[in-house]
């Protein structure tokens, strides 16, 4: 599984980042986010509805994209 560490990154860094490696991804498999920034939670619910992937947040800072 990817690991994305974007913690120190702020908006829109982390999304971009994950934009890319998500590319590389197949579907159904899964990137670990790590984000600092505020803006991350709502920045994924914006991007989950445009690109059909999903996200759980499962820890404070710590979230997991799965490829649609």
């Amino acid at each position: 599984m990817k690991e994305i560490d974007a913690r120190g990154l702020r908006c829109p860094l982390p999304i971009i980042e994950l934009g890319k490696q998500i590319s590389t991804l197949s579907s159904g498999e899964e990137i670990t986010l790590y984000s600092d920034d505020p803006a991350t939670e709502p920045d994924l619910n914006a991007w989950s509805r445009m690109t059909g992937n999903k996200f759980a947040k499962l820890a404070e800072e710590t979230y997991l994209i799965t490829k649609n």
